[in-house]
Formats: structure tokens, sequence, C-alpha cells
């Protein structure tokens, strides 16, 4: 993306949930020593892998959207917490997952054409093909390959246990998912740009009745005693309520530190409203679900670093009749957005549409797109 096209179209941080965390984006993004430069330097490719995207991608970016590789299975966050009616504590989930109800209700950018075709060959193996020509960014070819658990309770839950994908300028991402016991999962993550290395992730999740904890060991380097931890806690405090907190150290030869985010989440059958907070700003989001077809999002983001804040809104309108689905946005940077998904039945195909106008820049960027299968 040229200068001029990003004058016009300023690129907001890319807050997805892949452990994309606040505190990972806002250490990035706050005025820091070499030390936490250098955490952030690992973070903007480590954590990233490590959360479902959900559909909000901020419109304008050059970045290709997050793929399919990088999601958590379903299953892996659990049931809302509302649903529960023994009388105990539920568990809270995962920490990277705290604001992904109100990420889904945004439209994730599309651009240029894009042409998707997904291919189950068994029951526990499915590829897929994606063609996405653009003028804006590079146009790529990436081919997704999934083997499944078969074992019965990773079957019956869909549980990718190997996850591949390469793209047409020879990077690769691989992704190991396993279910050790029904309470921890373990998650490896390496991930190569062309014929450089670039992530390698091991990361370890233990679930209890009323709590969770993680802890990720990222691009740990002998040779240069360089290594990044990242330890999440989350604890149900009542039926809606979930405190915790993000702790991430890096240690290299000439520095060390650590960042702390706190985190809190309040729920109720039909809202949730979640805020994290650390010493690079503060990120707090407003989920509400006004009826079966309509759902709404609010997400307020302030940087200590650029002095600045962001404030969208965004909205989900589904119509069953019409095999419709609709998302739309608007920001306090005078960017507007929507994309329309359409099911061609009888067909097993998906026609996507998405329009993004910026009203500061006088810029307009449009998409088309179908998922096939």
């Amino acid at each position: 993306m040229d200068a001029a096209y990003k004058e016009h179209f300023p690129l907001q941080d890319q807050h997805q949930e892949n452990m994309q965390t606040l505190s990972s984006q806002l250490l990035c993004s706050s005025p820091c020593p070499l030390y936490l430069r250098k955490c952030c330097d690992y973070m903007g490719s480590v954590l990233a892998l490590s959360s479902g995207p959900g559909h909000h991608n901020w419109p304008f970016s050059t970045d290709p959207p997050p793929s399919r590789w990088n999601a958590h299975p379903a299953h892996w966050d659990s049931p809302p917490r509302w649903e529960r009616r023994d009388g105990r504590l539920p568990n809270p989930g995962s920490f990277h997952s705290l604001h992904r109800s109100c990420k889904d209700v945004f439209p994730q950018q599309i651009e240029g054409v894009k042409m998707i075709l997904n291919k189950t060959l068994s029951s526990f193996f499915k590829v897929s093909h994606t063609l996405h020509l653009s003028a804006v960014s590079p146009s790529y070819y990436r081919f997704h390959v999934e083997h499944l658990q078969s074992d019965d309770y990773s079957k019956d839950k869909d549980a990718p246990a190997l996850i591949g994908e390469m793209d047409s300028s020879g990077s690769l991402n691989a992704h190991a998912l396993l279910h050790v016991t029904e309470r921890v999962r373990a998650r490896t993550v390496f991930q190569t740009q062309q014929s450089q290395f670039v992530t390698w992730q091991f990361e370890t999740e233990y679930r209890g009745n009323d709590f969770t904890t993680a802890v990720t060991v990222a691009n740990p380097d002998v040779l240069r005693e360089s290594v990044i931890l990242v330890a999440h806690f989350l604890q149900s405090v009542s039926s809606g309520l979930v405190l915790g907190g993000e702790l991430v150290y890096h240690r290299g030869r000439a520095e060390e530190g650590g960042i702390l985010t706190l985190a809190g989440q309040y729920s109720r059958p039909n809202w949730v409203a979640t805020l994290n907070a650390g010493k690079g700003g503060a990120h707090a989001s407003y989920y509400h679900r006004a009826n079966k077809q309509i759902q709404v999002g609010v997400e307020f983001e302030a940087s200590t670093r650029t002095q600045e804040t962001t404030t969208s809104f965004g909205y989900q309108m589904e119509l069953p009749e019409a095999n419709m689905v609709f998302r739309g946005m608007i920001n306090s940077r005078c960017i507007i957005g929507g994309v329309l998904e359409k099911r061609l039945t009888p067909l097993p195909a998906t026609l996507i549409m998405g329009a993004f106008v910026n009203h500061r820049g006088d810029k307009l960027q449009v998409g088309l797109g179908i998922n096939v299968g």
C-alpha cells in the first residue's frame, strides 16, 4: 500500500482475538523501553496466531483477512455463562475470547475479488482453496488443509488436530491442537515467512470448574537467550462477573521486563460488557442481542502513546427467510462499511458483497466474493 493510500485510509489496531488481546496490542502502541518494543515485535506475529478472529477486521488494511487456520474450534470456548442452571460458578472460558461476542458483530473486510472452495474429503480430512485478486494488496493463492482427531470425544466436537496452510509466496502456517485431558488442552504453532522462521509457539491451557489459566512460550531462542512468556488467568466471581489478567514477560541478553493487563467482564442473558486496562491504554466493548435477528456491539479503544481514542459501532441483522446476513459498522474516524452474505440455495455456495467508505479521505473500497462448500 502506498503512502497516499495510507493517508486516506489510516490503519487501526488489529485487535483480532487470537490472543491478539488488548494487552499485546496496547503494549505495541505505548511508549516503552527496548525490551518492551522487542516484546511487541514478537507479539505482532506470535500472539496473533492464538485466537479466533471472528468477523472483525478493520477496513482499509492491506493485510489479508485472517484465515481459518488460526481460529479456535468452537468447543474451545465454554457455552454462555448464563446457561448454567446447577447453581455452581461456571468456567469463564479463554482470556482471548473476552471480546469475541462484540467482534463477531462487525463486518470482516473484503476487497477485490475472492473465491473460496471448500471440500470435505472424509470425516477426518478437509481442504480449501482461496484465490484473492486485489488492486490494493498483493494477490495470492492459499491452500488450507485440516486433519481431524479420530478419538470419539474430539470427533463429536469436530476438533481439528492438525491444520496447515501455505500461500503462493511460500509462507507456511502449521497449527497442532491436542486434548491432553478433558480439562487440559495444548497447542503448538509454527509460522514461516517465505524461507524464514518467524514464529514458534507452545501453549497449555487448564480449565477448572470456575477458572481458566494458560501459559504460552513464544519464540524461545537458546542462542540469543531470549524468550517471551504470556500468562493468563480468569476467575468467575459470580454467575455473571469474571475477573482476571494477562502478564507478558520478555527476556533477552541485554534487557528484560513485563507488562500487566487487568480484565473484567459482566454478562447477562442478552448482553455482555468487557473491559481491559493496562499501561498502554484501555479497550472496552459492549454486546447486546436485541432479538433473534438483530445484534449490536460498541467498542472503545484508547492509546496512551498516540493520545488517540476510537469508538466503533457495529450491528448484525439476520434474515432467515431470505438466507441473508448483513453486518455494518461506523466509527469515529468517519469510516462506514457493510458486508452482505447471501446463501445461494439450493447451491452449496454463499455470495459475499462488501463496501467500505472513508468519508474523511473521500475513498471507497468494494469487494466481491463467493464461498463454495
